[in-house]
């Protein structure tokens, strides 16, 4: 019985951000926080230049997402490595 319990409940996990998202989509249902940020800052200033530029911009939304996802697993990594080191560490003393 708690076997089956636990599927339901992941698979209500999978399923709910999908029924959510249908419910949600429109032209910025993806849009990230920069996006709506420019927005706001072009509706509140029409005539604000940016006073400041990226040094590189990826040649594709999918190198950034690339460079994103590499840049969380690393933290995930480091993060998992030193909480094994210091449970690892408690087990010696």
């Amino acid at each position: 019985m708690r076997t089956a319990l636990l599927i339901l409940a992941l698979v209500v996990m999978v399923c709910l951000p999908l029924v959510l998202h249908r419910s949600n989509t429109g032209p910025d249902s993806f849009g990230g926080t920069d996006d709506k940020a420019t927005a706001v800052v072009a509706r509140l200033d029409p005539d604000y230049k940016p006073w400041m530029h990226s040094l590189w911009s990826p040649p594709s939304s999918e190198i950034a997402t690339l460079l994103f996802s590499l840049q969380a697993a690393i933290g995930a990594g480091v993060i998992g490595y030193y909480l094994g080191y210091l449970k690892g560490r408690g087990r010696k003393g």
